[in-house]
């Protein structure tokens, strides 16, 4: 995926994203940024469900429609919501559906997302009756069950304690290599062993697109906490 000369605002004399250029390729990659920077907005436009006000988003060589971004794109919000009266299996498989699978079709890929996600034992317990860290792997598996060309996770371990973020990293990591998957975050602290690639945002500009390694030099080399000394020096200059 292409992001060309993006550039967009909510309303006029406020623009959020500044001819951004990105190109998102097979891995991991961490979107850092403060609130604000324009990461949501990004994932808004790259998944279809906004429009770029100048620039494009291709996939492959050919420009996509707000349609093929839908069809081809899985946009994990930081909202996951439980499906009233629907059991994990079931919200999965209705996900799945409603990508255009047929009902036997999303059945049989919903047992294996679940089971990737690590959920099987949770599969025929309500959605609503689930803890916030299971809630948020459902909604990973609801967007895996489509088979997705690229993932973009939007904050998906915010409001997790410790023991749930390590989990949900720890499923992201058996998502494979060739699958373009973008995570949106604040937590610095496992750059250089959970993800292949960074890129920083800061007032709508892409100012970091680099290894974890290269961003965590950028940090003084006497600093304890590498990570987010290196991220306050892009947002700061500090």
């Amino acid at each position: 995926m292409i992001v060309r000369d993006v550039s967009f605002s909510y309303r006029r004399n406020h623009e959020v994203l500044h001819g951004v250029n990105i190109e998102f390729t097979p891995g991991r990659t961490a979107l850092l940024g403060p609130n604000g920077a324009g990461k949501s907005t990004l994932f808004a436009l790259c998944s279809g469900v906004t429009v770029p006000q100048s620039g494009k988003i291709t996939l492959g060589t050919v420009e996509a429609s707000s349609r093929t971004l839908r069809r081809r794109v899985g946009f994990m919000s930081q909202a996951v919501r439980p499906m009233p009266g629907l059991t994990v299996r079931e919200q999965v498989t209705y996900c799945g559906w409603l990508r255009g699978l047929s009902v036997r079709e999303a059945s049989v890929k919903a047992e294996r997302v679940i089971e990737d996600v690590d959920l099987m034992e949770k599969a025929d317990e309500r959605s609503s009756q689930i803890s916030g860290g299971q809630l948020r792997r459902v909604g990973l598996a609801q967007v895996l069950v489509g088979q997705p060309e690229v993932l973009l996770l939007d904050e998906p371990t915010a409001g997790l304690d410790p023991s749930q973020r390590m989990r949900f990293r720890e499923v992201l990591e058996r998502i494979p290599d060739d699958r373009v998957t973008v995570v949106s975050t604040h937590q610095v602290d496992d750059l250089a062993n959970g993800y292949d690639r960074v890129i920083v945002l800061f007032a709508g500009r892409v100012v970091f697109d680099g290894t974890p390694h290269e961003f965590l030099d950028l940090a003084p080399e006497d600093s304890q906490h590498r990570a987010e000394a290196a991220y306050l020096r892009l947002v700061t200059g500090e």
